[in-house]
C-alpha cells in the first residue's frame, strides 16, 4: 500500500513539470520587440493624451496597444478597392475597423507607421 502511494506521488511529481512545458502557450511571434509587425482589429479605445489605440481582435477578447506619433501614416480605404485615401487621427473612432502596421516595442505595444481606416462598401 506504502509503495502504491510512493509511486502515485512520484508519478504526478514527474508528470506536472511536463504538462506545464506541453501545455504551455509561446508569446505570438508579431509581439517580439523590434520585430516589424501588423495589428487588425476594431477600436476599443482612442487615448489621444497618450497618443495611442487599444485595438481589439475581431472575434476575440485579445487587445494590443498601437502607439503613434507625429511621422505615422493615417489613411482610409474601402475593402477591395485600391484607392487610399490620406485622413488625420481625429478621424479614427471607438469601433472603427482599423489595420495597424510598425514595429513591436514591447509585449503587446506597436509603434505604428501605418494605421489604416477599413471603410464598408456603400
Amino acid at each position: 500500500m506504502v509503495n502504491k502511494l510512493f509511486a502515485l506521488l512520484l508519478t504526478s511529481i514527474l508528470a506536472f513539470p511536463l504538462s506545464t512545458v506541453a501545455f504551455a502557450q509561446a508569446a505570438p511571434k508579431e509581439a517580439k520587440a523590434g520585430k516589424p509587425g501588423r495589428w487588425e482589429g476594431i477600436v476599443a479605445r482612442v487615448s489621444k493624451d497618450q497618443s495611442t489605440l487599444t485595438v481589439r481582435k475581431v472575434g476575440s477578447s485579445q487587445e494590443r496597444t498601437v502607439q503613434y506619433d507625429s511621422s505615422t501614416r493615417w489613411v482610409s480605404q474601402e475593402h477591395g478597392r485600391k484607392k487610399v485615401n490620406d485622413i488625420d487621427s481625429g478621424q479614427v473612432k471607438d469601433g472603427d475597423r482599423v489595420i495597424a502596421t510598425g514595429t513591436w516595442v514591447k509585449d503587446g505595444v506597436l509603434h505604428a507607421t501605418l494605421i489604416s481606416k477599413r471603410l464598408s462598401p456603400l
